[in-house]
């Protein structure tokens, strides 16, 4: 792909579903390249839109609000960011030649819901994951705990991100609750939820994948290190890399990524989530763009996933050499507020090695994510204590 000036006839115009934190970075990645970007998203002033070229605020479920802003804008390129999109439409565009969808539209569409990854995993590719089952209520619900999934197990809405909608049950009681959770944690409201036996793992990790032009001209597959994270209900609340782990589980980790991604296609990054116990290995989901867990790669590796991502949408070399050790740790907003403001910043950044991104997004919520702290370093466990440490300095208050 040549590269143009933004704002001018020559430019090269990436359009982004959703601009979070994630597409936030992914933006400035691209403005550096001198990409035009711009920012769509369900609320004004997200983060992303921040920083791009233009913004706009759509229902980007509503499949003629979706392809009425692609035409308007004319995109070379589509890079979806979050899961409520409606990706039957995004097919349609790429079919009529409108764009070109990031990675493909049928990866964004078989990604953006749990039921049509895991059903590609487990019963095409024939991976190993959990056992699983699918339910539209709560009757079905129970009769497929009863029917073999058992206790411990975790329910989640097909369609939700960051840990939304997503309990543990571990008895009966807990049924209804789960179920309840799941519905109003759903991105787009389906009524549809995933069930899954309790994997007893020692760890799991993302493992980061990049499907990028090498250099026979040809796409080829790069691995990142292996991101090591702790999550609580779903979301991630600390990530650190490399995460150690046996030669046979990163081989098998990779072979697991490699096949995934495979058979999605298209350009871009992946974060492909695994479950290990010793040289074991099962599949657990992938997202086709920036992963939240490797916010960490903003302080560890000489491209950060962010970038990687830029440079292989954009069809240009990349490298995944890792820099040093190191460790993200979310700093969470609190309370329910507009416009809070940040006290303890010079504090944390007096912890030796740290750095800080602030998101900027407008309005707080109890456990939202705001920012996170970043340490690097050559000791895996000391960077994640600093980078801990850096992020209990940070105090989001009113504005």
């Amino acid at each position: 792909m040549r590269l143009g000036t933004p704002l001018s006839p020559s430019a090269t115009r990436v359009m982004l579903l959703g601009a979070g934190e994630l597409g936030k970075e992914v933006i400035i990645a691209l403005q550096r390249l001198g990409v035009e970007v711009i920012a769509v998203d369900r609320y004004a002033n997200a983060p992303g839109q921040q920083v791009a070229h233009r913004g706009h605020v759509i229902n980007m479920a509503d499949p003629r609000a979706l392809r009425s802003l692609v035409e308007l804008e004319r995109p070379h390129l589509i890079v979806p960011e979050i899961e409520a999109i409606a990706t039957d439409e995004l097919l349609r565009i790429e079919a009529d030649g409108l764009a070109e969808v990031i990675p493909t539209a049928r990866a964004a569409r078989l990604t953006m819901n749990r039921e049509g990854i895991r059903r590609l995993a487990a019963e095409e590719l024939g991976l190993a994951t959990s056992r699983y089952a699918f339910a539209d209520s709560l009757e079905q619900l129970q009769a497929a705990i009863a029917d073999g999934i058992g206790y411990p197990c975790i329910v989640k809405p097909v369609m939700s991100s960051s840990g939304k909608g997503q309990s543990t049950i571990n008895g009966p009681a807990d049924v209804q609750a789960a179920w309840d959770y799941a519905k109003s944690g759903s991105r787009v409201d389906q009524g549809r939820v995933i069930v899954e036996e309790m994997i007893d793992f020692d760890y799991e990790i993302t493992q980061l994948t990049v499907r990028a032009v090498g250099d026979s001209g040809e796409v080829e597959t790069y691995f990142c290190e292996p991101v090591g994270h702790r999550q609580e209900k779903g979301d991630y609340v600390e990530s650190w890399q490399p995460q150690p782990m046996s030669p046979v589980a990163l081989e098998r980790s990779r072979d697991i990524a490699h096949k995934v991604t495979a058979n999605l296609g298209g350009r871009g990054i992946f974060g492909v989530e695994l479950f290990i116990k010793g040289d074991e290995v099962w599949f657990s989901e992938v997202s086709p763009r920036p992963h939240d867990t490797g916010l960490v790669t903003l302080a560890t590796q000489v491209l950060s996933e962010f970038e990687l991502h830029a440079r292989a949408i954009l069809g240009l070399p990349v490298t995944t050499a890792l820099r040093s050790a190191g460790a993200s740790a979310v700093i969470y907003g609190g309370m329910n507020e507009s416009g809070i403001a940040y006290e303890g910043v010079a504090e944390a950044l007096a912890v030796p090695n740290t750095d800080l991104r602030l998101f900027g997004k407008p309005e707080a919520f109890p456990h939202r994510r705001m920012g996170v702290a970043l340490a690097f370093g050559n000791d895996l466990e000391d960077c994640r204590a600093r980078a801990r440490l850096a992020a209990s300095k940070v105090k989001p208050v009113k504005g």
